[in-house]
């Protein structure tokens, strides 16, 4: 629904439900290379994550540089909160969430509407860019395309009968599934025990099953609010290996582009600039990767720390970070060739330039004899 307000009619059906709790879409970008929070919050008068807060994500999780958070406004629904954080990686996150009160049905309907296809990705880049208008002073190299990740999560505070995990997962697994796939239909008995495999619990009455692109989370509020910002530090992680992947693919293509304009001996003289510049590439990408992959820490609590891994395995972090090390270490190869060739053509030309003076020399020779 472009350009219109986005339908919201299955969220808030009323207090007869058999699930109450809210719908969560989750938008990040990423907006430029690095952020300076302190002179963002001077900007924006606001807080970092963590600060006036109580709940257990607070002690559970802490941040290196923690985020800036701001409040927003959704025009049209007073009911949803929006907020937006900023990371000192250079991501922008937007969260909408919706009070939600249905049945499973409702749960599932909304669930496939959002993951196919609805309005809430542009909306959040139209706050995103009207924030970054105002964040601009505290922005380093600003992208002019930004790169987009989305995650949906719907949690659930109260079910009818509290049911344990066990017993939730045993009784109402597919709709679980259908939730976390956005699918309609009944899906068959292995690709649901194939998306069940990624349930966990801490205590009885508490259940995540997290999926590639949703999650359905059973929880108080204080555990939903850290799996939240697990399941957002995780996709934004992504979002930050994405791009350096992009990265690292164009500057090799445009490294051996280089090398196939400059085959002769003198071309080769031109190389030492290319190897100085892939070894910038190299570096600020190396430093830019371990700021972001080791920006949070896990206090204590190794629960979180299963869960983060759980859940950066399922949005594909070690897949594309994977893809980034090897790239870095074809540049890395790609670096050393690139010095090696001009040691060479370098060596070639002075042994050329002794033999020249050798042959002038004895020319010089010969002519005094004759």
């Amino acid at each position: 629904m472009p350009g219109g307000r986005i339908d919201l009619s299955l969220v808030d059906l009323g207090a007869n439900s058999s699930l109450r709790g809210s719908a969560v879409g989750l938008f990040l970008f990423d907006i430029c290379e690095e952020i300076r929070l302190d002179e963002l919050r001077a900007i924006l008068g606001a807080r970092r994550l963590g600060e006036g807060l109580k709940h257990a994500a607070a002690e559970q999780l802490f941040f290196e540089r923690p985020p800036v958070v701001e409040d927003a406004q959704f025009p049209g629904e007073a009911q949803a909160r929006v907020q937006v954080k900023y990371y000192d990686y250079g991501v922008l996150s937007v969260l909408f969430e919706f009070p939600f009160g249905g049945d499973w049905p409702d749960l599932i309907a909304l669930s496939s509407r959002w993951i196919s296809g609805t309005d809430l990705p542009s909306r959040a880049e139209e706050i995103g860019k009207e924030k970054m208008a105002r964040a601009r002073p505290a922005l380093v190299k600003p992208y002019e395309r930004w790169l987009s990740e989305d995650y949906f999560i719907f949690f659930m505070r109260e079910i009818t009968g509290s049911p344990p995990a066990a017993h939730l997962l045993s009784s109402c697994g597919q709709q679980i599934a259908q939730v976390v796939r956005g699918e309609n239909s009944a899906l068959s008995e292995d690709e649901m025990s194939e998306i069940l495999q990624s349930a966990m619990s801490y205590y009885p009455n508490d259940l995540a099953v997290l999926g590639w692109n949703a999650a359905f989370v059973y929880d108080s509020a204080a555990g939903s609010e850290t799996t939240l910002q697990l399941l957002e530090y995780a996709n934004s992680q992504l979002l930050e290996f994405r791009y350096y992947d992009d990265l690292l693919t164009r500057e090799l293509a445009r490294v051996y582009d280089s090398l196939d304009k400059n085959t002769a001996l003198i071309g080769r003289w031109r190389l030492p600039r290319e190897a100085s510049r892939l070894q910038t590439v190299l570096l600020d990408v190396t430093e830019l990767t371990e700021r972001a992959d080791n920006a949070i820490k896990f206090l204590s609590d190794m629960f979180s720390a299963r869960l983060y891994r759980l859940a950066a395995s399922k949005v594909g972090v070690p897949d594309y970070k994977s893809l980034t090390q090897r790239k870095l270490r074809t540049a890395e190869d790609l670096y050393r060739f690139l010095i090696d060739e001009f040691h060479q053509s370098r060596t070639f030309w002075l042994e050329a330039l002794v033999v020249l003076i050798l042959l002038i020399e004895l020319a010089y020779v010969f002519h005094g004899r004759m």
